[in-house]
């Protein structure tokens, strides 16, 4: 069937499907296309016609029809040579997805039509024959879509980052175990009543969403029955997942966003822009490839049949060329001005920084292109710094205004508590921020993101429950995740009624999570940490879109989430814990103190002796508002720390200066806040922590 459609010039600017009050504008990218042809299909799908775009200003394709309204269907097949020795994979049998979609009808259906080779054929270069086969019935359709959203009062919260509480969550993993939401597993359920509730009062101040654009579960794992549950296979950076929409109405993404920060919560968004879905020379043609494959694709110099594959999912965006790097840009812009989102954390991020071939530089046109960008660089941007290539391992190492994930952070947390040696110095320097990894360029301390856990490991439960991964249900053999952890299980691997190793279980949970709210940086939680949710063993639940990764929200341990809550409002209430200077001992100006002290049991400061001791178990620190912090910021006396990990010690109290006293107001060893004043020595019980803080005598 064909329908005669009035194509007429159009823009080439904005890219992607826009709809004007009249019409819509189709551009769309392509260097090396010889022709690029927009499908039309009506609501029940069916192509209705094919139109040739009629313009090309520079490499962007472009055309105009009048009469189109949102809610039309649409997908492009784009000519032109197919010579995969050179780069180029083109096949107008194969129906492409818009880069620029802000909303897909649903995902690909995994049929052999799919790739743009011949996947039946047995020789080993058969990616290098064309196939013929149409895609169309087995591909989602673009959707012409109006995003406009009476946002009403909603603004940018912009939240100190000082000030923040991290939560990372997964949107269908958060509530599809709940009973008093709607549409459980949804945006919308996300930001339900009882969600908003439960998040305020837990004094959380971001959520950070797993992957939330359009993504595709891999053909491997829908053939095993599985799922690509975390979301790390991206097919639309303009298009929210369309399973987590109730009415297939993206205004749903706006809405939750809307709820969240009228409840004072922002929302960051966990965005992969360093490889797409398509996978490598033996992955489906479903968009980037089929439009431009030598453009999109970072390829091997010296034979671009193949990828260059720094991500480990087989491919890698080349952001190095200007129009990849604008869809990127023009991708986060509309996020923050249309959807109204707070900020980013980038996956695999260091593969962004690379250039000239591979090498990462802090330099890179990505970095600078944010930097440099007044919408952009006023969000908050986290970085994941590492990916799998050659010197990819780059903590530390991302200009401002980027923040990090601290992985250092997470294994020394981990191993200072589980006994380990030597584990002391590396802690101090957690506890401070991590000064040897930010402490240039300008960088705040609040440049490192604490965490103890992530969607990617064991859950704190896990930590403490489990010495070796149960990946079983992956279908792997167990040979996926990480194989070392830094868990302990306490003496029984995974549950168990046994009273004396739940009660040493829950206490190395209180010992951790403390140590997170008391140190410098940005604290980042793992959703459901809060409540003992467990993954029963599974470090990479990444294809477990089931009970084993949906918290359990029947399980919920109220005195450890009742801990959780007292320890991030003492972090809020005590600006000591959350400065943005580093705290290097330097003294201050105004009363001759320095700004950090570590002290031994018997009240005497430490020395290089002490802290090369390999069996050194306890970390006392007193801290103060570090040298230089300016007269007008919020200012506290002093606080005393103690993280003990090994047996019960007498700890020499520091002298209070005249008028002060010290009091109690942690001790993990009891569920309870304390505020008893102490005298010249307190007993910081076996592996616990204590925390003192200095305050006036009274009158």
């Amino acid at each position: 069937m064909s329908i005669d459609f009035k194509m007429t010039e159009g823009r080439a600017a904005p890219i992607g499907a826009t709809f004007d009050g009249d019409g819509v504008n189709f551009a769309v990218f392509s260097e090396n296309a010889t022709r690029m042809v927009l499908c039309l299909f009506d609501h029940e799908d069916r192509e209705i016609t094919q139109i040739d775009l009629p313009e090309r200003n520079g490499d962007v394709w472009h055309g105009y029809i009048s009469g189109l309204r949102p809610g039309q269907r649409y997908g492009y097949r784009a000519h032109g040579p197919f010579a995969p020795e050179e780069g180029h994979r083109f096949n107008p049998a194969k129906l492409l997805m818009d880069p620029y979609a802000k909303r897909l009808t649903k995902h690909p259906i995994w049929n052999d039509a799919l790739m743009g080779y011949p996947i039946d054929h047995k020789g080993k270069d058969r990616d290098l024959i064309a196939d013929p086969r149409d895609s169309a019935p087995f591909m989602p359709r673009s959707v012409v879509e109006d995003p406009s959203f009476s946002w009403g009062r909603d603004y940018p919260l912009r939240t100190p980052i000082q000030q923040s509480v991290v939560y990372e969550a997964h949107v269908k993993g958060l509530t599809m175990r709940r009973k008093d939401v709607d549409d459980p597993g949804t945006f919308l359920a996300m930001s339900s009543d009882p969600m908003l509730d439960y998040l305020t009062d837990l004094g959380i101040t971001a959520i950070e969403l797993l992957p939330a654009q359009t993504f595709l579960t891999d053909r491997f794992l829908d053939e095993k029955g599985l799922s690509n549950y975390w979301g790390y296979q991206t097919f639309g950076f303009f298009s929210p997942e369309p399973k987590y929409m109730a009415w297939a109405q993206i205004d749903e993404f706006q809405q939750m966003v809307a709820r969240f920060h009228s409840a004072g919560i922002e929302v960051i968004m966990d965005v992969v822009y360093n490889h797409t879905c398509e996978g490598s020379e033996l992955g489906p043609t479903l968009s980037f490839r089929g439009l431009d494959n030598v453009s999109y694709y970072r390829l091997m110099p010296d034979n671009p049949r193949y990828y260059v594959n720094d991500t480990g999912t087989g491919n890698t965006l080349n952001v190095d060329h200007p129009m990849v790097l604008r869809m990127i840009m023009d991708s986060l812009r509309y996020w923050v001005e249309v959807m109204h989102v707070d900020g980013f954390r980038f996956d695999l991020c260091s593969t962004l920084g690379r250039v000239n071939e591979g090498g990462f530089d802090r330099g890179a046109a990505f970095f600078d292109a944010i930097r440099q960008d007044p919408i952009l660089s006023n969000v908050k941007l986290i970085a994941e710094p590492w990916d799998i290539g050659p010197g990819g391992y780059q903590l530390g190492a991302f200009p401002p205004p980027f923040m990090e994930w601290n992985d250092k952070y997470r294994d020394t947390v981990r191993r200072f508590w589980r006994g380990d040696a030597s584990e002391a110095p590396a802690l101090a320097d957690r506890l401070t921020g991590s000064a040897l990894q930010f402490d240039h360029s300008g960088r705040p301390a609040t440049a490192s993101v604490n965490l103890l856990t992530a969607h990617d490991g064991f859950t704190l439960m896990d930590t403490v429950s489990y010495n070796e991964k149960h990946n079983e249900a992956n279908g792997e053999n167990g040979a996926d995740g990480h194989g070392e952890n830094y868990s302990d299980n306490l003496g029984i691997e995974g549950e168990t009624d046994d009273e004396s190793v739940l009660a040493a279980r829950a206490k190395r949970r209180r010992n951790m999570i403390a140590t997170l709210m008391l140190s410098q940086g940005t604290p980042m939680i793992l959703a459901g940490d809060e409540m003992g949710n467990s993954q029963q063993g599974n470090n990479n639940a990444y294809s477990q879109d089931n009970e084993i990764s949906w918290i359990d929200w029947e399980a919920f341990d109220e005195e450890f989430h009742d801990f959780t809550r007292m320890m991030i409002r003492f972090r809020k209430d005590h600006p000591l814990l959350r400065q943005k200077l580093f705290l290097h001992a330097r003294e201050r100006a105004a009363d001759g103190f320095e700004d950090l002290f570590w002290w031994r049991p018997d009240g005497e400061p430490m020395s290089d002796s002490d802290w090369e001791d390999d069996e050194l178990r306890c970390v006392a620190m007193e801290l103060r508002m570090a040298s230089g912090t300016p007269h007008y910021a919020e200012t506290e006396m002093a606080i005393f720390a103690v993280f003990n990990a090994g047996q019960a010690v007498e700890m020499q109290v520091p002298t209070p200066p005249e008028g002060t006293h010290w009091a109690w107001r942690v001790d993990t060893e009891s569920y309870d806040t304390r505020t008893d004043a102490v005298g010249d020595t307190i007993r910081v019980a076996a592996e616990s922590v204590a925390v003192l803080a200095l305050d006036l005598v009274p009158a």
